[in-house]
């Protein structure tokens, strides 16, 4: 059986973008690249919400193009796109939204979210905070794959909302510091 694993990127103090949703401050060289491809590509699928999945999709699709990028984006290009997505939206048209192995999702339901867990291919990459807090709320996460840039934003969209969830211990099951300065947080429920 699969596993849901969280797999997001966020300041020091727990933003995942900035108050004008922006993510330049992502710390993201060759090194971190390189690990974040070894830890997707072998995923079942990635699960996301519609803005997460219309960022990815307004640049990864063709990524690879331009022989300029580093290996490490032109590897995740081709990740991306042949790895099936399963895009969380009341307003995307499914029919409108079925390229690079897209599925259009109305609502989370966990009888269906543990048929996708059991289902052979992997682990699920979830990202996106919204979609997150939902997956929460439902017990539905199983690992948090955590990666704290070493800069303070400030304000902007926090990755944990207030929840309304009863307190969760997790089991901590390492950390990883990147060249950069990014910590890699992994806890296991």
């Amino acid at each position: 059986m699969g596993r849901i694993i969280l797999h997001m990127s966020v300041s020091l103090d727990g933003y995942i973008e900035g108050p004008g949703r922006e993510i330049d401050w992502h710390l993201v060289d060759d090194e971190l690249h390189a690990h974040m491809n070894e830890q997707l590509a072998p995923m079942g699928a990635f699960l996301t919400g519609r803005v997460t999945h219309e960022l990815m999709a307004a640049y990864w699709p063709d990524a690879d193009a331009d022989p300029a990028v580093p290996a490490p984006v032109a590897e995740f290009a081709a990740i991306w796109r042949d790895m099936p997505k399963y895009v969380f939206s009341r307003t995307l048209v499914p029919e409108e939204h079925t390229a690079w192995n897209t599925t259009v999702v109305r609502r989370v339901d966990p009888a269906e979210i543990e048929a996708l867990k059991a289902a052979p291919g992997g682990d699920l990459a979830l990202s996106g905070a919204d979609l997150a807090a939902t997956f929460m709320r439902h017990g539905l996460i199983d690992e948090y794959r955590i990666y704290v840039h070493p800069v303070l934003l400030g304000r902007g969209k926090p990755l944990f909302p207030v929840v309304d969830t009863a307190r969760t211990r997790l089991r901590t099951a390492g950390t990883h510091t990147f060249g950069n300065g990014v910590v890699l947080l992994r806890h296991l429920t």
